[in-house]
């Protein structure tokens, strides 16, 4: 993993970072619903598991667009990193509690699939909340709440507004006018992302969904 530091002097958002992190430090959320009829009957017809395939979309558009890559890294510079991995929660049925768990990403969808699979068989027992120790500096986070189809989530983080990654949560999907719609929300940061950021995530996640047939195989 590679972090480029940003010079500030030469960075066209300078003056948007510098107001939503100093002026008006701000940060927002958006909700979607996103389409997954075609995927989730791929899903289903290859025998692969929803969880991971969500995140691995999600990741793959992240790691496309540098806005969503961008943070400080652990001496206080700002920049971006190269690539993004995520880190995702799972549940214990049993006593209600969850873990987070991290996994290497990898284009192909099939070398991230089998990674994920080799991690939840190590670690998805493992009642901690960090069930994988190591998680490196370049690892964005993704939750899942499959029990409600919710319209609108915010998470409030107070880390005196500096965290700049974006964090996204996962509902319950449902069926709607004769399609399957996923709720996504997300949680970013104005000073390194303005909503028409925001839009094109969400855009290229539909297609990303549609275009599934293109991307989705395991072996």
């Amino acid at each position: 993993m590679i972090f480029n530091p940003i010079d500030m002097d030469s960075w066209s958002r300078k003056p948007y970072f510098e107001h939503y992190l100093n002026n008006v430090r701000c940060t927002y959320s958006m909700t979607a619903n996103i389409d997954i009829t075609e995927l989730l009957s791929v899903v289903k017809g290859e025998k692969i598991k929803l969880y991971p395939t969500l995140i691995h979309m999600i990741t793959t558009v992240v790691n496309r667009h540098r806005e969503f890559r961008t943070c400080y890294d652990s001496e206080g510079r700002l920049g971006y990193w190269d690539s993004m991995s995520p880190s995702f929660t799972v549940f214990h049925d049993d006593d209600k509690t969850f873990s987070s768990i991290w996994t290497v990403y990898d284009e192909e969808f099939n070398g991230f699939y089998n990674r994920y699979l080799d991690d939840m068989n190590r670690f998805g027992s493992v009642k901690q909340f960090a069930a994988k120790a190591n998680e490196p500096a370049n690892c964005f986070p993704i939750s899942s709440i499959p029990w409600v189809s919710f319209t609108g989530f915010n998470l409030n983080v107070y880390n005196d507004g500096t965290y700049l990654l974006p964090i996204f949560t996962i509902g319950k999907y449902h069926a709607h006018d004769g399609k399957i719609m996923l709720p996504l929300s997300g949680q970013f940061h104005h000073a390194v992302c303005d909503g028409y950021h925001v839009g094109v995530l969400f855009n290229e996640l539909q297609l990303r969904a549609d275009t599934c047939m293109e991307w989705l195989s395991i072996n």
